[in-house]
């Protein structure tokens, strides 16, 4: 089997600031969050955890795996989209044209990335190695495994496994701290 999670809530995401690849570590609500998914996910079975290496997604899946002996891994290409020039902007649909807006509305128009951001086709080519390379010859093999992750990168991978469109990008919803199974 195949699960993903996206991490706990931060500060950021309360006051809807995109976080992207900036480390912004959990808060005491994300914190809780991750406990009620441990005892919640006590009973599935996870052979291997793939994590990303930012702080919120680290702590999340620590709590979720306490007291389990299942190994966590961190790998670089389950960082977070990036937004480039655009992390750390605050309601950033409040801001008339704004160009990051597009990824979340339209993603299948979101072609060039904002300044110094990353594109749909660079998401999905790092993601898509890592679950060629990593996931999917484990997941042949049996083996059940959990990647915890980000919004912007579940949904690429999600987007990927299921094969969605562009334009359904979003289309899984990617509520935090709930396990979503994939395969």
């Amino acid at each position: 089997m195949l699960y993903i999670m996206r991490h706990g809530t931060t500060d950021w995401n309360a006051l809807h600031k995109l976080q992207g690849r900036t480390d912004i570590s959990l808060n005491a609500d994300g914190r809780n969050l991750a406990a009620q998914a441990h005892d919640k996910y006590l009973d599935v079975h996870f052979d291997i955890c793939y994590c990303s290496p930012l702080s919120r997604a680290r702590e999340t899946a620590a709590i979720l795996l306490k007291d389990r002996n299942v190994p966590i891994l961190y790998d670089e290409r389950l960082q977070e989209m990036c937004f480039g020039i655009y992390e750390g902007v605050e309601n950033s649909f409040a801001i008339p044209d704004c160009p990051v807006n597009v990824l979340f509305q339209n993603p299948e128009n979101y072609i060039v990335p904002v300044e110094g951001g990353e594109s749909l086709d660079e998401l999905f080519a790092r993601t898509g190695a890592f679950l060629e390379e990593l996931v999917l010859p484990k997941v042949r093999d049996g083996k059940d495994v959990l990647i915890v992750g980000h919004g912007a990168m579940n949904s690429g991978i999600i987007s990927q496994i299921r094969k969605y469109s562009r334009a359904d990008f979003w289309k899984a919803g990617i509520p935090a701290c709930e396990l979503i199974q994939l395969i």
